[in-house]
């Protein structure tokens, strides 16, 4: 098939079939129709990134590679950030920004054992995974209902002499109040950490300048899971603007080295051979040299592949699910009677990753996700509801030690008992918010 062609023009031929074939059997929309399954989220793409992940499975490079280094550019650019890590999942980047936070090179700001970090049990488990599991202590903060992000009132009699950092979600792509948690945060010197795994492209005003969720504070997150706002199988990213900080976290994610040459290039520092580290004989291997107790949690050159073709789409991608939400709240309006609509965080412009409603008194949440369900619209609880309640908690509340909650989580437990969500992905046509917004007037009826 091959024969008398160089290997780049066997290379196009390849990738051209790529295109043809996704363009024959994928993303062949057909016309919607009602009770058609409407998914809380779904990967949009098209054969830009099937041509990506083929050109580079073709140079069989598989680990990190040009395709990452690429989209770690890209990534920091359209954030505005100076250094951007790829790693492999966005439970991967809240491990390595928290871990980062414990480093010895931090001094008398670094995280120790039995330190405590502001957080909310209204969220995903591995923003507080971590924590709990380095031996530090989560301090939980009740939210507010309709923007479900931290109650800001309650920071000050969270904080002890023991608080070292505040790490935090923007829920469902609606930015927590950054202005009150940065203030806080600046007063008392603590590190923040903003998880934007789910607010990827969400953006926030402070202090008279728009800035991109997660790059406030001084770490943020992202995820690429399919559900997300963009997508690369699995995969996600840690950015930052402090250089030491980007240095510890490189570290963390490639097995806790010291070394910071990149895969495939030795003694980009030129001392590969001429140091003394620790206690090891002078001039042993920088490469084999480690000052942390890292992991590996890099990503694969064909998952970058995938997101920079993502990277492409993302601002069509951010201003859609903006349409969507708008849509969908107003197809919905004149509930509010029997149900809680969501409202975005002042000074915010959120990139929505869903629809959160809360039912009122004497609307039963669960029934109303079974009707909806019924007729094809896929729902989501606001992830663990509570997080203190569930199976992983057995021991810690057994003992009444490990973690700590400040007053009541009142709205937390009613989030718990009352709330849900439905998608407003980029893929989504006005015809299915239309549905998905009928189908829940009829389950309150």
């Amino acid at each position: 098939m091959f024969e008398n062609q160089t290997e780049q023009q066997a290379r196009e031929q390849i990738l051209n079939m790529v295109a043809e074939y996704c363009d024959t059997f994928h993303n062949q929309a057909k016309p919607f129709e009602e009770g058609d399954r409407i998914p809380y989220a779904s990967r949009v793409y098209d054969h830009n990134e099937m041509v990506n992940l083929v050109d580079s499975s073709l140079e069989f490079w598989l680990t990190s590679g040009r395709y990452t280094v690429q989209f770690e550019k890209q990534l920091a650019e359209y954030l505005n950030v100076k250094y951007c890590s790829l790693v492999n999942s966005g439970s991967s980047a809240n491990l390595c920004a928290f871990m980062a936070l414990t480093s010895p090179l931090l001094g008398e700001r670094r995280v120790r054992r039995g330190d405590e970090i502001i957080t909310v049990a209204a969220g995903f488990p591995t923003t507080v995974a971590p924590v709990i599991q380095y031996g530090a202590v989560p301090v939980f903060v009740d939210v507010t209902i309709p923007q479900y992000n931290i109650d800001v009132t309650k920071l000050e009699e969270a904080y002890s002499e023991k608080t070292k950092a505040v790490m935090i979600a923007h829920t469902l792509g609606n930015p927590f109040d950054l202005g009150a948690v940065k203030a806080f945060c600046d007063r008392h010197n603590l590190w923040l950490v903003e998880d934007n795994c789910d607010a990827l492209g969400s953006r926030y005003t402070i202090d008279g300048e728009t800035k991109a969720t997660g790059t406030i504070g001084d770490i943020g997150t992202s995820s690429f899971y399919p559900p997300h706002h963009m997508t690369m199988g699995e995969g996600g990213a840690v950015y930052t603007d402090n250089a030491l900080l980007n240095k510890i976290i490189r570290s963390f994610r490639d097995w806790g080295r010291d070394c910071v040459c990149p895969s495939g290039r030795d003694n980009l520092c030129g001392h590969r051979f001429d140091r003394q580290y620790g206690e090891l004989p002078l001039g042993y291997d920088h490469k084999y040299v480690y000052s942390h107790f890292g992991y590996n949690l890099k990503a694969t050159d064909m998952q970058a592949a995938i997101g920079c073709a993502q990277l492409e789409k993302f601002p069509s991608f951010v201003e859609r699910r903006k349409a969507n939400f708008a849509r969908l709240k107003e197809k919905l309006a004149g509930t509010e009677e029997k149900l809680i609509l969501p409202v975005p965080c002042e000074n915010s412009d959120p990139s929505w990753f869903g629809f959160l409603i809360t039912c009122k008194e004497g609307v039963d949440r669960n029934a109303v996700v079974r009707y909806v369900e019924s007729k094809g619209v896929q729902t989501r609880m606001l992830f663990a509801g509570n997080l203190t309640k569930h199976p992983c908690f057995d021991e810690m509340r057994a003992t009444g030690e490990g973690y700590r909650i400040v007053g009541s989580l009142e709205n937390t437990d009613r989030i718990m008992r009352d709330t849900f969500w439905v998608g407003v992905y980029p893929g989504m046509t006005d015809e299915k918010i239309d549905y998905m917004a009928k189908t829940i007037r009829a389950a309150i009826e």
